[in-house]
Formats: C-alpha cells, sequence, structure tokens
C-alpha cells in the first residue's frame, strides 16, 4: 500500500496545484465507493444510482470513483460509467479489513492529487481528515446502536463501528441523512449539529418494461401455484420484525404464501422454527439473494407487499412496491411515514393484529388496493434519484462546500503571500475577501473555524490587495487544522 500510495503524483501545495476556486465552476467530486462489493444491499443501491444523480443533477461535475479490485462488474456497465473517471484501489474486500486503512490513509491523498473539491463517502464511514478540500458522510441510519446485537452479534464489530461513525459525523464538513426522521436521530442521540445536516431523500428507479423473468417460471421456480404472494422485501434481521409476518399467516387465507428473500442469515432459521411451529412452513419461501430481475419478476406477481420494520432509515423497498403497481402497507415507525404518506396503510409493528388487519385489507379489498396502487405512482414521482443528486449538490451542504474551498484557498495566500502566482492560480483580493465573508456568514460556528479563522482570511484579503508589502501576518505554513 505504501509503495502504491508512493507512486501517486507529488502531492504539490494546493497554490501551486489547484485552479482557483471561486464558485464559478462545477465541484469536482471524488466518491468513495471502495467499500461497494456484491450483495450490498440498499447502501450499496444508493452508492450505484449516486454517480448518475450527481451527473443528472449538475452534468459538468467532475466526478472521480474510487472502487476496490473487488468492485461489481456491474458498476462499470451503469449508464453513468462512462462520464466519469475510475481509480480503482490495489486492495480486496475480504479478510482483514485493508480498504480501511485504503479508504481513511490513501483516499485524502489521492483527492488532494487529483485536485477535487470535496470527498463524499456515502456508506456511513469514510475519511474526513481530508487537508485541502472538504468532506461529507451519508449517514443512513443508527441501527447499529439503538438494535446492536441484531445488527451484528459481535460486540467488537459494534465498537469498531461506533467508533468510526462517531470520528466521522463529529469531522465532516457535512452530513446527509435520508430522511428527516434519520436526522434527527442524529441530532439527538449523536448530538450532530443540526446546521451540518442535509436531508438528501434517497430515488426510485421506475421499471421501463415487464420483468424479463416470467410470472410462469417464477411460480413454478418458487412452488407457488395459484397462491397470492405476500411479499416483504428486507435483510433477514430481527428488527426488521419478519416474525410478525409468519404469526400472521395462520389468521389470513391459505391460498397466501409469505416471500422473504435474501440472504441467510441466524434470524432465518428462527422464522423457519417459528414457520414450523405454526404449522404454516409450507406456506413461507426464504429464497437466497435474487438477482434484479428475478425481483422485478417477483414485484410483478405479488398481491401486496408489507414493511414491519421497527427501525428505517428510510425504505426504499416501500417506493419500489410503489413503483410497480403494489398495494403497500408498512410500520408507522421512524422514517417510514415519512416515505410512505398516504400511498400505504400504517400499522403498529408491535401490534399483531394492527398487522393481521393491514395484510387482510390489502388482499381483500380490492377498492383500496387500487386507490393505494394510484396514490403509490404519484407517491414515487417526489423521489427520483435526480432530485436525490440536487439536494447534494444544492443550497446550504454546496455553498459550505464552496466556502471551505474558498477559505482553504485564503489560508494558502495568507501563508505565502510574497509567493509569485501566475493569473490562472490567483483568486484575486475581492474574491478573497468575499470568500471570507461568506465564511462568516455562513459559518460562524462550525468546527472548520480551527482552520482558517475569519479573521486570518480576512487579513489574507488585505494582504493580497496590499502586494508586494504584505507582511504574512499569521502565517502558520500550511493550511493544516490548528493543533
Amino acid at each position: 500500500m505504501r509503495a502504491w500510495i508512493a507512486s501517486s503524483p507529488v502531492l504539490l501545495p494546493p497554490h501551486l496545484r489547484r485552479d482557483p476556486f471561486t464558485g464559478d465552476r462545477p465541484l469536482r467530486i471524488g466518491l468513495n465507493l471502495v467499500f461497494l462489493g456484491e450483495r450490498a444491499g440498499g447502501i450499496g443501491l444508493y452508492a450505484t444510482e449516486l454517480p448518475g444523480a450527481l451527473l443528472a443533477a449538475e452534468p459538468d461535475s467532475e466526478l472521480h470513483v474510487f472502487v476496490s479490485r473487488d468492485a461489481p462488474a456491474s458498476l462499470r456497465e451503469q449508464p453513468w460509467a462512462g462520464s466519469v473517471r475510475w481509480v480503482t484501489l490495489p486492495v480486496g474486500l475480504a479478510g482483514p479489513p485493508y480498504h480501511l486503512a485504503a479508504q481513511f490513509a490513501g483516499l485524502p491523498a489521492l483527492a488532494l492529487a487529483r485536485r477535487l473539491d470535496v470527498l463524499h463517502s456515502p456508506a456511513n464511514t469514510g475519511p474526513v481528515i481530508t487537508p485541502g478540500l472538504a468532506s461529507v458522510v451519508s449517514l443512513h441510519d443508527l441501527i447499529w446502536l439503538h438494535r446492536g446485537s441484531e445488527w451484528e452479534p459481535s460486540a467488537s464489530v459494534q465498537r469498531r463501528m461506533g467508533t468510526l461513525v462517531r470520528h466521522c459525523v463529529r469531522r465532516a464538513d457535512r452530513v446527509f441523512a435520508d430522511s428527516h426522521a434519520a436526522a434527527e436521530d442524529f441530532v439527538t442521540t449523536l448530538g450532530v449539529p443540526r446546521e451540518r445536516i442535509d436531508v438528501t431523500p434517497l430515488g426510485v428507479r421506475i421499471p421501463d418494461g415487464p420483468p424479463s423473468v416470467s410470472e410462469g417460471e417464477l411460480r413454478a421456480r418458487f412452488q407457488l401455484g395459484a397462491a397470492r404472494v405476500l411479499l416483504c422485501v428486507a435483510q433477514k434481521r430481527p428488527y426488521k420484525n419478519l416474525h410478525s409476518l409468519v404469526r400472521a399467516l395462520p389468521r389470513l387465507g391459505e391460498d397466501v404464501v409469505l416471500m422473504l428473500p435474501g440472504s441467510p442469515t441466524a434470524y432465518e432459521a428462527e422464522l423457519r422454527a417459528l414457520a414450523h411451529e405454526l404449522g404454516v412452513s409450507a406456506r413461507v419461501r426464504f429464497p437466497d439473494w435474487l438477482s434484479d430481475e428475478e425481483l422485478e419478476g417477483i414485484y410483478a406477481l405479488s398481491s401486496a407487499f408489507v414493511l414491519p420494520s421497527l427501525i428505517e432509515g428510510f425504505g426504499i423497498p416501500v417506493l419500489e412496491a410503489m413503483a410497480r403497481g403494489v398495494p403497500v402497507a408498512c410500520a408507522n415507525v421512524s422514517a417510514l411515514p415519512e416515505v410512505a404518506g398516504d400511498a400505504a396503510l400504517l400499522f403498529d409493528p408491535a401490534s399483531l393484529d394492527e398487522v393481521v388487519g393491514a395484510v387482510r385489507l390489502l388482499l381483500e379489498d380490492r377498492e383500496l388496493a387500487q386507490r393505494l396502487i394510484a396514490r403509490g405512482h404519484e407517491r414515487v414521482a417526489r423521489f427520483t434519484w435526480q432530485r436525490t443528486g440536487e439536494a447534494s449538490l444544492a443550497g446550504r451542504a454546496r455553498w459550505t462546500l464552496l466556502a471551505r474551498a474558498a477559505r482553504l484557498e485564503c489560508c494558502v495566500h495568507a501563508a505565502h503571500p510574497d509567493r509569485p502566482r501566475s493569473p490562472r492560480d490567483s483568486l484575486g483580493a475581492a474574491s478573497v475577501a468575499g470568500a471570507a465573508g461568506a465564511v462568516r456568514r455562513v459559518l460562524p460556528a462550525h468546527p472548520l473555524q480551527r482552520v482558517c479563522p475569519a479573521g486570518r482570511a480576512a487579513r489574507g484579503a488585505r494582504a493580497l490587495a496590499a502586494r508586494p508589502a504584505a507582511t504574512g501576518a499569521g502565517r502558520r505554513g500550511r493550511s493544516g487544522p490548528a493543533r
């Protein structure tokens, strides 16, 4: 790893390498997808869609995508793949977590060498000590904290996750949340300042046409016959509350089959034992991980979709079902009401009676089901990946990135007032003064004041205006954090 980083381009000081950042050009964004492997679930979907979302929102953005050698081959087949710059790190995802070292130690240097403005890590953790550029972390939920043993039995993994997340949210310039419910949880539980959080709701892709795998083929493969299929797409972990659906089966029609796709877990063994105990083993299917094509087909043949989770940071499967014309019922907790709106039946996930009642309504009241289907199509129109990209780039989040980049330029020029600069390299006194003012207005209490206090930025502006008589007051020698 050290040899590989040493072979990278020389990391010149920003005032010699970077184009001046005055806010009149698109961002140069690095996306940390080093974590991404096969079967990455909802976070993997977000990471796969994010580059296209950013380009749809701002086509001139310059995206640099960092991946491991174990990145899914399908990633380079995405529609946006030819519009980004790929960087493959020589680390894998199996065995010791060398990929974490590559992310936290290697990516900041690579990002600086590539003259990026911001490094975005979309999977809860990532490098946030990034001298010379801004950092963003997407934190999706706190399930790992609120229901730690259900999320991961290993106490050491739980502790490592807690340490990494707390470090990241404390040092990142911006924290992106998928929902307002998740954002409030970050504020109350982790103490993240609300002004450093931006809500960037996720999107859903509308199917282009009918499934490529036929209903007949899927019904034969999973021995469904003519059964009505009750679908739940969720990780097989206790906080997903899938046992409530198994317990509901004896109170539903004999022709109802519960479909629970996903990778096997210890919780699946508990669900199988419960189904056997209740005498409904023949009415539950536990398919392993399904391909996208197979999942599309399962959605198409399902009579209803139910998500009884006890906690969710967003709940993409709710929107996926709506987009495919499947009536939805979901729990009335955390982010799910925010996502579902009036297009789903809501129930208390702790009440088996309410779970059974909601499922019965979806299956038996076809008029209600059709109304929910119509509302679902309207609902998903509000959740597009392009809007995710726009939310990621827009408003205060984007301006904070611009302000910090401008502040770092101020630090460099204040520290080296007498160094010759070409016109291409110079911000100009007016631009520097404006950037300093923007920093004071937008980030009065931001931790990054330690990097370059507003007073020093202003002195840098005055020094630039007064060249060659500048004194370099307040010179630190590097555009790095004060220790």
